[in-house]
């Protein structure tokens, strides 16, 4: 089983996709940390050498913030968004859409299960 940036790698995807589960490592990322470490993608994780592993953990070490650092680095991103008082900050706080968004249908993900207000009720159509 490989281990790299202290997350499990699937052992039966191939290495190209695998990475991604690595919080920081898309796709594209992956694709070129793999040409760098001189590894196939089309392997399987399973079939992974010893040595290609290291090649990979010591690339992504070197040149790219994952996991952990990089989520602190965003947490302290809207912190200091939040701290300045920007207008992004201000929607971070009060858990809604920060990039623009309609709020007046839509935006359950940022702002939860719907809370019904007492005394707000569609009036029917008058004749």
């Amino acid at each position: 089983m490989a281990r790299i940036a202290g997350i499990d790698l699937p052992k039966n995807k191939k290495v190209a996709y695998a990475l991604s589960y690595i919080y920081g490592i898309g796709r594209s990322n992956a694709w070129k940390i793999l040409e760098e470490a001189k590894v196939d993608p089309d392997k399987r994780v399973s079939d992974l050498s010893a040595d290609e592993v290291a090649a990979i953990r010591a690339v992504i070490t070197a040149d790219y913030k994952v996991e952990g650092a990089l989520r602190g680095e965003v947490q302290m991103n809207v912190k200091r968004l939040m701290d300045i008082g920007t207008y992004r900050g201000l929607r971070h706080r009060r858990g809604l859409p920060v990039r623009g968004q309609r709020t007046r249908t839509n935006s359950r993900t940022r702002k939860g299960k719907r809370r019904t207000v007492a005394g707000k009720k569609k009036t029917a159509a008058k004749k």
